[in-house]
């Protein structure tokens, strides 16, 4: 296939990149700042301001789009200027793609848009599928937003597929990455009360999503990209303190966890959703990592 990316160059994007090449396919990379030459290949520069520029013209012909553009959620504190580039970086990105789809003369069948789990808001220990509805708070409002602006590829013959990612892990990056020095140094354990639910996925198994994705011929809308077995955060936190053979005793209080991050620490840490990927159960996707103890220490190990 030729597929063209955009926002691939971070934690999730440049293993993808790598693993979509090995497998053969012909890659051209959308980013605003092209660096050194990456063999095989093309690098192009983009401007995602929501409309199509010149860059447009390497979708024309491309079987597939995968768009991972888009500011980091938990990069800063949310203020009321960062939550604006929050929702911009991942609405104008997606509008330009759209766009420049629409003025394709040999249009891409595809487009993989990303999403995320906070589309559903908190639910307890309840089941959460792709059928839930969204939440009507900041992430749900701004994961629908994006959505929407992702379909409406879909009224000129696009398929859309829309990502909906969790916690993913590798020691590399994302979570983990943060949570590891405390829990190495014995002082790690639950946040706030630990009963709230964290839908988590290998990145090893995220990959493998996205290239399913890739490869499935008539799959639109929504999919969860989460491992089968969503856990609490207390279970997390006594999981990655056995494989890292330390002690599971800190708490850390809610109140200091809302004081140091504000509204975020609420949507990212202290609520959750028992979200599961029905949808790749029901096409057959295969995990590698299904549970949350063999994942963790095939990353640790």
């Amino acid at each position: 296939m030729r597929i063209v990316l955009a926002g691939a160059s971070g934690f999730l994007g440049r293993p993808l990149v790598l693993a979509l090449a090995a497998d053969g396919h012909q890659l051209a990379l959308l980013t605003r700042r092209p660096r050194g030459a990456i063999p095989g290949i093309q690098q192009v520069a983009w401007q995602p301001d929501g409309m199509a520029g010149s860059w447009a013209e390497v979708l024309d012909g491309a079987d597939a789009v995968v768009n991972m553009a888009g500011e980091s959620i938990a990069g800063a504190r949310w203020t009321a200027a960062r939550k604006a580039a929050l929702i911009e970086s991942r609405l104008l990105s997606t509008r330009s793609l759209v766009a420049a789809i629409d003025c394709a003369m040999a249009r891409p069948g595809l487009l993989v848009n990303s999403s995320a789990v906070g589309y559903y808001g908190p639910h307890g220990d309840e089941m959460v599928t792709e059928a839930d509805a969204p939440a009507d708070d900041f992430l749900g409002r701004l994961s629908l937003e994006w959505e929407h602006a992702a379909q409406a590829a879909e009224s000129g013959g696009t398929r859309v597929v829309l990502v909906r990612t969790g916690l993913v892990l590798e020691r590399d990056g994302g979570a983990l990455k943060a949570m590891l020095p405390p829990f190495r140094f014995g002082v790690g354990g639950p946040l706030g009360d630990g009963t709230q639910y964290w839908p988590w996925i290998h990145r090893t198994d995220w990959i493998a999503m996205t290239r399913f994705l890739l490869a499935h011929p008539t799959l639109r809308g929504p999919i969860n990209a989460t491992a089968p077995t969503p856990v609490t955060n207390q279970e997390f936190s006594r999981t990655l303190a056995r494989v890292l053979k330390r002690p599971c005793l800190f708490r850390a209080p809610a109140f200091a966890l809302r004081l140091a991050m504000g509204e975020m620490a609420d949507a990212l840490l202290l609520k959750g959703q028992r979200v599961v990927p029905a949808r790749a159960q029901e096409m057959g996707f295969r995990f590698e990592y299904e549970t949350l103890e063999p994942a963790l220490r095939a990353i640790l190990r």
